[in-house]
C-alpha cells in the first residue's frame, strides 16, 4: 500500500513539474517606426496599433516617431503581432524594446523560454536579470534596421539560430 502511494505522488510530482511553462507579462512595447513622414503616417499606424483588444492606450511622440503601446493587464501581444501591423499600416519597424517581467528566476546569456508560441532567447547579457520587469530590446531581423541587422549577424554569429528568421523565435537583449 505505501508504495502504491508513494508511486503515486512521485509521478503526480513528475507531471506537475513537467507541465509548468514559462509565462510572461509584457507590459508595454516601445516601437519606432520608420518611413513616416506626417502626421498622417503617425495616424495610419495608431489606428492599426489601436485594433487589438489588448492594447489598453498608445502614447505617440512624432519627434523620434515612437509609439509606447501599454497593454492591459495580464494582456500582451508577441512581437511579431505587433510588427505586422505597423507594416500593414505601410511602415517599417526600426526598433522595438519591450517592457516584460519574465517568470523565471535569473535570465542569463543564451537562455532561452518558451512562452505560449514564442520563444525568447536573451543574448548579450553582461549581469544575469532577476525576477522583476525589465526592458529588452528585439533584436530580430525585421525588428531593427536593415543596417544594423547586418552588423548584428556578424556580431551574433556565436548564437547560431540568431539568423533564421523564424517569425515566432525573438532574440532579447537586456537594456
Amino acid at each position: 500500500m505505501k508504495t502504491i502511494n508513494i508511486k503515486f505522488i512521485t509521478v503526480t510530482l513528475v507531471l506537475l513539474l513537467t507541465g509548468v511553462k514559462s509565462y510572461s507579462q509584457i507590459s508595454k512595447a516601445e516601437i519606432m517606426a520608420t518611413g513616416l513622414t506626417c502626421s498622417m503616417c503617425s495616424n495610419a499606424i495608431n489606428k492599426q496599433l489601436k485594433s487589438f483588444t489588448e492594447v489598453d492606450s498608445i502614447a505617440t511622440d512624432l519627434n523620434t516617431n515612437t509609439f509606447t503601446v501599454y497593454f492591459k493587464k495580464d494582456n500582451s501581444l508577441q512581437p511579431k503581432v505587433l510588427k505586422k501591423a505597423v507594416e500593414k499600416a505601410g511602415f517599417f519597424v526600426g526598433s522595438l524594446v519591450l517592457t516584460a517581467k519574465f517568470h523565471t528566476p535569473t535570465i542569463e546569456d543564451n537562455t532561452t523560454l518558451k512562452v505560449d508560441d514564442a520563444t525568447y532567447t536573451f543574448i548579450d547579457i553582461k549581469n544575469p536579470v532577476a525576477h522583476a520587469e525589465a526592458k529588452y530590446r528585439v533584436l530580430d531581423k525585421g525588428f531593427v534596421t536593415q543596417k544594423e541587422y547586418k552588423k548584428l549577424v556578424k556580431s551574433y554569429s556565436k548564437y547560431p539560430g540568431y539568423a533564421t528568421e523564424n517569425e515566432d523565435d525573438y532574440y532579447l537583449k537586456a537594456l
